[in-house]
């Protein structure tokens, strides 16, 4: 394809307001064309906003786009993205990219009968400082160990604080995906919870084993009045310690870098990235592993 990828919106709070809406109608590449979400007032004016068209039927969306962009909660995801794939549309998926490992994995193996490209919202994977810092990791080497805390009070306040589905499944199946993803990546596979509690309050602990022997850490809890959010990653091993501190690059810059490698899959033919469907598989059987070890 030459000219700019169509791409259709599912869904309109929020994150897709603030995020997807404008990285998509905006980045040279690609081209807003639709937007479906389950308010159809609510997609009538995201619409608008970015000179798109509001549809009030699913079908008729896939019918219309060369890609689909999901930002809606994982039990309404799988099975849209399901439907997506099998009708041989791209995707970009927010995590978890469905409400069940057994979801997930139907949605992976139809991305990968239907030779689709696919991309998680991993945001952090995506800013530059990321790269740069897991670059430096896998050339030095040596990490035995690290620590992540990802806490803030976003069920207590602010534009996420009416979400259902973030105050049914908590800081796990919320900002989870983007601890585990990010100690993967600088340890190495996670094999195995090792550990898992979850308090009253909503705050997840969890020890974790990597491939290679490492381990780390991580709490976890959107329950806590922190303002601003705390965010810290810090890996350790024989070579001293390092931290992730630098977190400048806004979300929707982290966007807009996706939807680069996205739009170059795409023209490409390209169907694997470290941030497929694959990774989403991946972190949604830990998420899993996670609360069946907590409910012991």
């Amino acid at each position: 394809m030459d000219e700019q990828l169509r791409v259709g919106l599912v869904g309109a709070g929020p994150w897709a307001q603030m995020i997807h809406a404008p990285g998509i109608a905006n980045h040279p590449g690609t081209t807003l064309t639709g937007v479906w979400a389950r308010r159809p007032e609510a997609a009538a004016s995201l619409a608008a906003a970015h000179g798109a068209e509001p549809f009030a039927d699913y079908a008729s969306l896939l019918s219309t786009v060369d890609a689909v962009a999901f930002c809606v909660p994982p039990d309404v995801q799988g099975p849209m993205a399901l439907e997506a794939a099998r009708a041989g549309k791209h995707l970009v998926l927010e995590k978890p990219i469905a409400s069940s490992v057994e979801e997930a994995s139907r949605l992976a193996e139809a991305v990968s009968d239907a030779g689709v490209a696919s991309l998680v919202v991993l945001t952090r994977r995506y800013a530059p400082e990321t790269k740069e810092m897991l670059a430096q990791l896998h050339r030095t080497g040596g990490w035995t160990g690290a620590d992540s805390r990802w806490l803030a009070g976003a069920l207590l306040d602010g534009p996420f604080s009416n979400s259902p589905w973030r105050h049914e499944k908590g800081a796990l199946d919320d900002v989870g995906p983007h601890a585990f993803d990010l100690l993967d990546a600088a340890l190495g596979e996670i094999t195995d919870v090792i550990a898992a509690n979850v308090s009253s309050t909503g705050l997840w602990q969890l020890i974790l084993q990597h491939e290679g022997g490492a381990t780390s850490t991580v709490s976890l809890c959107l329950s806590l009045p922190m303002q601003p959010p705390f965010a810290d990653f810090t890996i350790f091993g024989t070579n001293g310690h390092r931290t992730l501190s630098n977190r400048d690059t806004p979300a929707l810059d982290c966007f807009t870098n996706l939807l680069d490698d996205f739009v170059a899959m795409v023209h490409s033919g390209t169907t694997t990235h470290e941030c497929d469907v694959r990774r989403g598989l991946h972190l949604q059987r830990i998420i899993d592993l996670a609360r069946r070890k907590a409910a012991r």
